[in-house]
């Protein structure tokens, strides 16, 4: 299906593009670390605010990487009892699976959004640095929707090759 294959190439791009800021937010870890440590053993002075940091921008690097992740495969499966199953078995099953993925995606989306608005109503701010948190909920929730859309494009495949089976 031509459709499925473009849909494929546009969930790898973005998922591609969202990987480089979850790459962005492990340097940013790393570096504050590195600071923070130096900061602290050599100059007796820790960096103001670092565990606020460490904490956002490990948010962002693992939500901004787990769509190009679930692509690459990279997830926990479980497949040692499927190889037993019948193939016809095993699509079904590994479509309900999807479904569910989708489904909690979705909801995580659509929460995230929510909880972001509430954090922006509020004016919630991080603890030492006084940072705004309600853009880290919105970027998980747009983080998100690549995994949701990844679920959809594997419900879609499964789905096709149950009817050519």
């Amino acid at each position: 299906m031509p459709f499925l294959k473009k849909f494929d190439e546009f969930n790898r791009r973005i998922s591609s593009g969202f990987e480089w800021i979850g790459l962005a937010g492990l340097l940013v870890m790393m570096a504050v670390t590195c600071i923070d440590v130096i900061g602290a053993k050599i100059f007796r002075s820790p960096l103001y605010g670092a565990l606020d940091i460490v904490v956002l921008a490990q948010m962002v690097a693992v939500s901004f990487a787990t769509a190009y992740a679930l692509i690459l495969g990279r997830h926990v499966s479980v497949e040692f009892f499927m190889m037993l199953l019948p193939e016809r078995l095993r699509l079904m099953i590994d479509t309900i699976i999807s479904f569910f993925g989708l489904t909690l995606f979705v909801l995580i989306v659509w929460r995230l959004g929510v909880y972001g608005y509430s954090l922006q109503i509020g004016g919630e701010v991080s603890a030492t640095i006084r940072l705004p948190l309600y853009p880290f909920a919105y970027g998980i929730a747009v983080a998100s929707i690549p995994v949701a859309l990844i679920f959809l494009a594997e419900i879609l495949k499964l789905i096709n090759r149950m009817s050519v089976k």
